[in-house]
């Protein structure tokens, strides 16, 4: 493995960050509000999801315990 010195390092570091594309303000904006229109459609589905098997197993349990 071929070893680089200090300042070598360093200029290949500036050449590497020199080549990253940064969002736009537009952009940004965009991806923060669809991450939080997918996180709270998720969050309402799931919660949907662990109310019906609550449901479920609480109907279950009353009939096995001859509550129904």
């Amino acid at each position: 493995m071929a070893k680089t010195n200090p300042g070598e390092f360093f200029n290949q570091v500036k050449v590497e960050a020199r080549k990253i594309v940064w969002p736009t303000g537009r952009e940004t904006m965009v991806t923060t509000v669809m991450v939080l229109i997918m996180t709270t459609v998720l969050g309402l589905f799931f919660f949907g999801i662990d109310s019906f098997f609550g449901w479920v197993v609480t109907m279950l349990l009353n009939l096995a315990s001859g509550q129904a």
